[in-house]
C-alpha cells in the first residue's frame, strides 16, 4: 500500500509540484495545507505517514506546526522544506523533532531519497555538516 503524504506549503505551485513528484514516486498525496494551522488540522484528520512542511508560512510557522504535531504523536514523521537562506530555521526544526529536510530548489530524486530515508527511520548522514553553523 502506498505511503500517505500531507504536503504543507503556502505557495500553491510548490504544493502542485511536490504532489506530482510524490505521485510519480508511488506515494499517495492525501491532503494539502497552505499554513501551519491548517497543517495541524489536516494531520489530525488524515494521519498521514509523512508530512512535508515548509519552514516559513503564515498563521503558524512550519516549526511551530511541527512541534504541535509531535505533541500529538511523537512518532509522526515531518520532513522540512526550506530555501538555502533558511538553514538556521531548519536546524531549529530538526531540534524540535523534524526527521530531515529538503532544500529548495529541489529535484525529484532528492525528495524520494529524503522521504524514503525518513520513513525507514534513518537520519540524514549529511545533516550535521550541512546544518552546522558557518564559521566567520
Amino acid at each position: 500500500m502506498a505511503k500517505k503524504v500531507l504536503i504543507v506549503d503556502d505557495i500553491a505551485f510548490v504544493r502542485k509540484t511536490l504532489a506530482e513528484i510524490l505521485r510519480e514516486g508511488g506515494y499517495q498525496v492525501v491532503g494539502e495545507a497552505s499554513d501551519g494551522r491548517e497543517a495541524v488540522e489536516k494531520w489530525t484528520e488524515l494521519r498521514p505517514d509523512v508530512v512535508t512542511m515548509d519552514v516559513v508560512m503564515p498563521n503558524l510557522s512550519g516549526i511551530d506546526a511541527t512541534k504541535e504535531i509531535l505533541k500529538r504523536d511523537k512518532q509522526a514523521i515531518v520532513v522540512m522544506i526550506s530555501a538555502m537562506d533558511q538553514i538556521h530555521l531548519v536546524m531549529e526544526a530538526i531540534n524540535a523533532g523534524a526527521k530531515d529536510y529538503i532544500q529548495k530548489p529541489f529535484h525529484s530524486g532528492d525528495i524520494h531519497q529524503v522521504i524514503s530515508r525518513a520513513l525507514r527511520g534513518e537520519s540524514n548522514p549529511e545533516a550535521p555538516a550541512t546544518l552546522a553553523p558557518r564559521a566567520g
